[in-house]
């Protein structure tokens, strides 16, 4: 993202492809990454807070985060625009250690076998030992990366601005392939299967082998996609700056259903019990049944969303730039409660032992129960 202020003041672009829940209480060699699953359905299988508490504790990092939290191992990991990787414990809110690349941090790291890994602003993307941040690895490409990695096996899969997507050993940074888009990508990729989506700001969702790095199909929309692909076993389902929401069938290229909000949809989704959840800047959040596209229900909040949806406890967590946290009914669209904080939210909430989480454009992270 090579001009930060123009591409913030257009769309605030920045953490809305950063964004983590983990997949279970990592742990032991699990492995956990943006959006909660290679497939980025963006459900968690822990327990969220339904009714609002209390703030546990609040960590104050030095520079803006546009990144998004995420949690392994009793750490929550957080890239901030100072140019360090922050590992923050869970339980206290302290930090832990920091780890410095060349450039800003806005991809959300991903973790398997006590190794992180993240990309920067600098070119690369890092493989950093957990325990005692020596570096694994990196490996250079020739634009920022603020897109997310995500880990299948013994390969990490992550996009650049270069208009690459690259496919490396998780040991060595080996690069087993590379794909070439021909525009810049944002997108986070999302993988169901053998096959690895990414949007691009040529308005195209790509679908590759993730094996050999073969296309398979590539799907026009009529404006950019920000938006990270989520998958099921039926379709991809992104938003574009075009007001759109789309469902490709993953099989054939071919459109499912389209809905128009009425503002650039930058908001990744999220997929929970037959719904696709997702936020516009128009200030609304939308539930679409994902088989045909019908609205479920909406919810407004005061001001643009950018920010992904996170589902927990049948909740559906969700920031937006009037600067609060909102919790909504998943079935319903009903609001559960909603947290104020210092500034706007582009990223997205994470939640993790009963905890909720999240953190502002200002640096702020919270942990709220």
């Amino acid at each position: 993202m090579p001009n930060n202020k123009l591409i913030i003041n257009k769309y605030v672009i920045a953490g809305v492809t950063a964004l983590t829940l983990t997949l279970t209480a990592c742990g032991g060699g699990k492995t956990s990454m943006f959006r909660g699953d290679p497939s980025h359905t963006a459900v968690s299988t822990e327990s969220g807070p339904t009714s609002l508490d209390t703030l546990h504790w609040k960590y104050t990092a030095p520079d803006k985060t546009y990144a998004s939290p995420m949690v392994a191992n009793g750490t929550i990991y957080l890239g901030s625009n100072d140019k360090h990787l922050y590992a923050i414990d869970q339980k206290t809110g302290q930090m832990k250690w920091r780890y410095k690349t060349g450039g800003n941090i806005e991809s959300t790291p991903a973790t398997a076998d006590g190794i992180i890994y993240v990309g920067s602003w600098d070119k690369n993307l890092y493989a950093i030992k957990d325990d005692t941040q020596a570096l694994v690895w990196k490996q250079e490409t020739d634009g920022p990366i603020s897109s997310s990695p995500i880990i299948v096996g013994d390969t990490v899969y992550f996009a650049s601005e270069d208009g690459n997507l690259y496919a490396a050993d998780v040991e060595t940074g080996y690069r087993k392939w590379s794909f070439n888009a021909k525009a810049t990508i944002y997108s986070s990729p999302a993988i169901y299967g053998d096959y690895i989506y990414f949007g691009t700001l040529n308005g195209e969702m790509i679908a590759v082998n993730r094996n050999t790095g073969q296309e398979f199909w590539r799907f026009k929309a009529t404006g950019k996609i920000h938006s990270s692909p989520a998958v099921d076993e039926d379709n991809v389902y992104f938003g574009s700056d075009d007001k759109r929401v789309y469902a490709v069938n993953i099989h054939t290229g071919q459109q499912t259903w389209m809905k128009k909000t009425a503002g650039p949809v930058l908001s990744s989704p999220a997929i929970y019990k037959g719904k696709v959840i997702i936020g516009s800047k128009d200030g609304y959040v939308y539930a679409y049944d994902a088989e045909d596209g019908t609205r479920e229900w909406e919810y407004r909040t005061e001001a643009a969303i950018f920010a992904p949806a996170t589902v927990a406890s049948s909740t559906v967590y969700i920031g937006s730039t009037d600067g609060n946290l909102y919790a909504l009914n998943a079935s319903k669209g009903t609001m559960r409660w909603k947290y104020k904080v210092d500034g706007n939210i582009y990223s997205a909430a994470t939640v993790s032992d009963g905890h909720v989480y999240f953190n502002s454009v200002n640096g702020s992270l919270y942990a709220v129960k």
